[in-house]
């Protein structure tokens, strides 16, 4: 094209990379896309045995700290343990009642999964139970096919089996490495969801506060507010003063630890001391004939086997398995989004996919053994950190504790009122309405603080899986229009460098006479083929316009900078054919800058880069302008050139 000797002066050429075999190729798309943390590093140049040790250290890593494993760590992890454990029993136990099943499996759910989870979890400081959201997702999702009343039997079996298939559904993603399928329940999604789940919760636990024994089964703010006011005649004052009473004094707990972090265990005992405050208030004035309900008898004994209640072949397996997904994704996510919170602050690393493999394994563990679905809950987390945990044996000995209870002091919680567990529950829910991050959302980004509104409006006016369908479906929408509508750029130079910025971002960026210099920020697909096409002709006839406006050098190249363009399919290939073939038309030539080397590859293969011109395609933006206005200074003397061979020729 004329401009050989700019080229040997100063180009590097752009190169294409050197081709490997197809299944190289494929081995390492499948390397970066399931093994980015790169775990068989640790395996290289090691013995046969070694390496045995070092894969039973990878899925077991107590095997891994437990050689290291000191008294002084014992001290710290039992103090926690037992301060756990203390939050353990009674949240237990009103997280059951939250899922409509027996108070006991709550107690049963902090044993077993606990000690598999302190076997194969890379956590120090999760802290193992039962969550409230997946709870109330279990009871809204479940009951609607089964009356937890009419049918208990049929129903605590349908919840066992949920709890197996969400376990299975958590080791599989282990297993297959497919942990960013969680990673579409954006911080948004979760903050909007959580808050509405909360709220949710909160509103059908009027109900113990009341002392109301019927109540609607619908969650929706709607049903439950109809429920509540069109039984005034059956509110027990009685119920009411106790629930607000001990509602009070959980508040004071939470604020005093809150202030003083040396009193974090206030508000970790608080729950159990309302507990045995409200056993022994009740026991010793007969309030359960006064119109307060208690639990009632709690069977003695650890978990009994539950394999045989497991229904694979019950007519709801399509609605179990589909709770078992839901419920496992939500615990997924939490549980996960804590343990990493926590480990940041102690500056350590915890494997998501072995994180996932852990749950999955300790869930189907607890659905053979009368558990249903547990997770590593915030409120219990919190209180094992500030309680000083260095390892996941603080764990063992909560299990160890629940154990001693289980075998011995489950009837002391016979006369334990429902009113207290209600006022628990909803002290350790309004926790989890967390206005401040949305008001964060508001300030940050107004698009996620949309997914979040939205979620809290689908569960409070809808039902949870309304509004998890609606944050999901927002998240994804949002993910499809990054991809769909990718960024596009005009770019100018920084004044006294060579740095070429976004105009928008840098006002002083000037304009480069005679070229159009554009930056796509995205891959370049099927799905956002046509609308770049589109975009770089739009950018194109408002620079021609502009440049008639303001009698500018006319426009003579147009500059891609492909810096941020990752890779490119047949699809975007084809339109930059098309971008060429309409820049031919317009008299304008197409230069590319900073081709990445999967973008390289495929232009050569596709012979695109014969249709543009080896030389107009650049290593940098800089040396492209560089080219392009040597080639505009050529064209201007060789004009001059030919003005004045005319002008002699004419005299």
């Amino acid at each position: 094209m004329g401009n050989a000797d700019f080229e040997s002066q100063h180009r590097v050429r752009v190169e294409s990379p050197p081709s490997k075999p197809f299944f190289q190729n494929l081995g390492m798309s499948v390397k970066e896309t399931l093994f980015p943390d790169d775990p068989f590093r640790q395996f290289k140049g090691q013995s046969f045995s070694k390496k045995c040790v070092l894969g039973l250290q990878y899925f077991v890593p107590i095997l891994k700290w437990a050689p290291g494993y000191t008294f002084d760590f014992f001290k710290a992890d039992f103090i926690a343990g037992i301060t756990i454990a203390s939050l353990a029993i009674p949240q237990g136990i009103s997280y059951a009642r939250l899922a409509n099943i027996p108070p006991i499996m709550g107690l049963y759910s902090s044993f077993v999964p606990p000690l598999i989870y302190a076997m194969l979890g890379s956590s120090r400081d999760l802290a193992i139970g039962a969550i409230a959201v997946p709870s109330l997702l279990i009871a809204a999702m479940l009951g609607k096919e089964v009356h937890p009343a009419e049918d208990s039997k049929l129903y605590v079996q349908l919840v066992l089996t949920a709890t197996f298939f969400a376990g299975v559904f958590e080791a599989s993603l282990g297993l297959l490495r497919l942990g960013f399928i969680v990673d579409f329940l954006s911080h948004a999604t979760i903050v909007g969801f959580m808050g509405g789940a909360a709220t949710v919760v909160c509103l059908q636990q009027l109900k113990g506060i009341l002392g109301l024994v019927h109540f609607t089964h619908e969650t929706d703010i709607t049903d439950v507010m109809k429920s509540i006011f069109s039984q005034t005649h059956q509110w027990k004052w009685q119920s009411g003063i106790l629930g607000c009473s001990f509602l009070f004094f959980l508040f004071i707990a939470r604020y005093f630890s809150k202030r003083k972090p040396a009193f974090f265990w206030a508000n970790a005992m608080a729950p159990l001391i309302s507990v045995i405050l409200g056993s022994v208030l009740v026991y010793f004035t007969h309030a359960e004939n006064h119109g307060v309900q208690v639990i009632g008898h709690l069977k003695k004994g650890l978990n009994p086997p539950s394999f045989s209640e497991l229904s694979f072949d019950s007519p709801y397996l399509m609605t179990v398995i589909k709770t078992g997904i839901i419920t496992g994704v939500i615990a997924l996510a939490e549980g996960i989004a804590v343990g990493r919170s926590f480990a940041a602050f102690k500056n350590y690393h915890i494997d998501g996919n072995k994180e996932m493999l852990a749950f999955g394994l300790m869930n189907i563990a607890g659905s053979c053994t009368s558990c249903y679905l547990t997770a590593g809950p915030f409120s219990r987390t919190a209180v094992n950190f500030n309680a000083g945990c260095k390892t996941a044996v603080s764990n063992i000995v909560m299990a160890t504790a629940v154990m001693i209870t289980l075998l011995f002091l489950t009837p002391l919680f016979h006369y334990t009122p429902l009113v207290v567990l209600s006022a628990i529950i909803i002290a350790a829910m309004l926790g989890l309405i967390d206005y401040e991050s949305a008001i964060h959302l508001w300030k940050i980004d107004k698009f996620d603080f949309t997914v979040c509104l939205s979620a809290y409006v689908g569960v409070v006016f809808g039902s949870v899986e309304i509004g998890l369908v609606i944050a999901v479906a927002l998240s994804l929408l949002r993910v499809l229009l990054f991809v769909a509508r990718p960024r596009t750029v005009v770019l100018g130079n920084i004044p006294n460098s060579m740095a070429y910025r976004s105009i928008d971002q840098y006002p002083g960026a000037i304009n480069v006479p005679g070229m159009l210099i554009l930056r796509i920020d995205s891959p370049i697909y099927f799905a956002n083929a046509s609308y770049l096409r589109e975009r770089i002709s739009r950018w194109i006839d408002e620079e021609e316009d502009r440049l008639k406006c303001s009698k500018d050098v006319e426009l003579q190249h147009v500059i891609l900078d492909m810096s941020a363009v990752g890779t490119i399919d047949t699809s975007g290939i084809g339109m930059l054919e098309e971008v060429k073939k309409n820049m031919d038309r317009r008299c304008l030539q197409l230069v590319l800058a900073n081709p990445g080397s999967e973008v390289m590859k495929k232009l050569d293969r596709s012979k695109l880069i014969a249709t543009v011109g080896r030389e107009w395609i650049f290593l940098t933006v800089a040396e492209a302008v560089c080219a392009c206005t040597f080639m505009l200074h050529s064209f201007k003397q060789k004009a001059k050139a030919t003005d004045g061979e005319g002008s002699d020729n004419t005299v």
